[in-house]
């Protein structure tokens, strides 16, 4: 699971909690701190949890900073993570910054709240549609931007068949979907009756999916017949050939999207409403069908690529 789900043994109330941290992978402080809690608080809202009660950042600084690169960087990292913080409508306090020989950001989630607050992921069934509320592709995105600054051997491949302008669009959109919290698709999961739910981080789509199949009640498979991309990701991944980890769901993503279990007739009006609510689209990606043992199939031969 995403997050621990501890009931508490009074007022019929749970914890639910998680903990995540990662490297920084982009350039900016303010947006990575944002990124950073968008991922951490990612955990909570897939499983239907809205409210944070207790945030608090996790930061290292490396010890290579100088204290003029310090005291100017580890600032904006917080300042980026609290400002999250108030969009997603709660406080982030700093646990202390600790020296490191590598920046680490994250922080720990945690809500207090009733069952019917949260969404177990363990009811997936039979006939259920699968909604990915974020497009892939954010690792490539972010990799390129960085070969091109440093005109590395996979950025001259790249240049002979992709702008400048081009790399740096698909950057700037991959940072505005990993900055975006995840918390319009956690609201529209009460609405819509989802019956299961994770977010695509570090395992990509593929390795949370089989994830999540192994927390069903009963076995089942997730058949992946639609894949989201972040616009000139897929033609990047083609000039470097690197499709077939892309298409087989394999790319790593940070701060992605949920993939969420909606009943077949809901998923629809859950993408129309999140659209409506957010400006930014949702798409129906797979169905569930019923199977002898957990099974993930991803029809890379025919699967629609859609650039986002």
């Amino acid at each position: 699971m995403d997050s621990a789900v501890i009931p508490l043994g009074r007022h019929n109330l749970s914890l639910v909690q998680s903990v995540d941290f990662f490297y920084p992978l982009i350039d900016d402080p303010v947006m990575m701190g944002r990124i950073a809690f968008a991922n951490m608080a990612s955990d909570i809202y897939a499983t239907g949890v809205m409210t944070l009660d207790k945030v608090t950042m996790i930061c290292s600084c490396p010890d290579a900073f100088s204290t003029k690169e310090r005291d100017v960087i580890i600032p904006l990292l917080i300042r980026g993570f609290q400002e999250a913080a108030q969009e997603a409508g709660c406080t982030a306090s700093v646990g202390g910054i600790a020296t490191n020989p590598w920046c680490i950001l994250g922080g720990v989630a945690t809500s207090v709240c009733h069952p019917n607050e949260i969404i177990l992921p363990i009811n997936a069934s039979s006939g259920d549609l699968l909604v990915l509320t974020k497009p892939l592709g954010t690792q490539l995105a972010t990799n390129a931007y960085h070969w091109m600054l440093d005109d590395a051997e996979s950025w001259k491949k790249l240049k002979e068949h992709i702008t400048e302008g081009d790399v740096q669009q698909t950057y700037l959109t991959a940072i505005d979907h990993m900055a975006f919290l995840n918390k319009s698709a956690a609201e529209l999961m009460h609405k819509y009756s989802a019956h299961a739910a994770t977010d695509i981080t570090g395992f990509g789509l593929a390795g949370h999916a089989k994830n999540l199949l192994q927390f069903q009640k009963i076995p089942l498979k997730f058949i992946i017949h639609t894949l989201p991309i972040i616009k000139n990701v897929h033609h990047m991944a083609e000039i470097l050939g690197r499709q077939g980890k892309l298409l087989a769901g394999q790319a790593v993503e940070t701060s992605g999207g949920l993939l969420i279990c909606l009943p077949a007739q809901k998923a629809e009006a859950f993408c129309e409403e999140f659209q409506e609510k957010t400006s930014r689209d949702a798409w129906i990606v797979g169905s569930v069908e019923a199977s002898a043992s957990p099974c993930l199939e991803i029809l890379k031969d025919s699967c629609k690529i859609i650039d986002s």
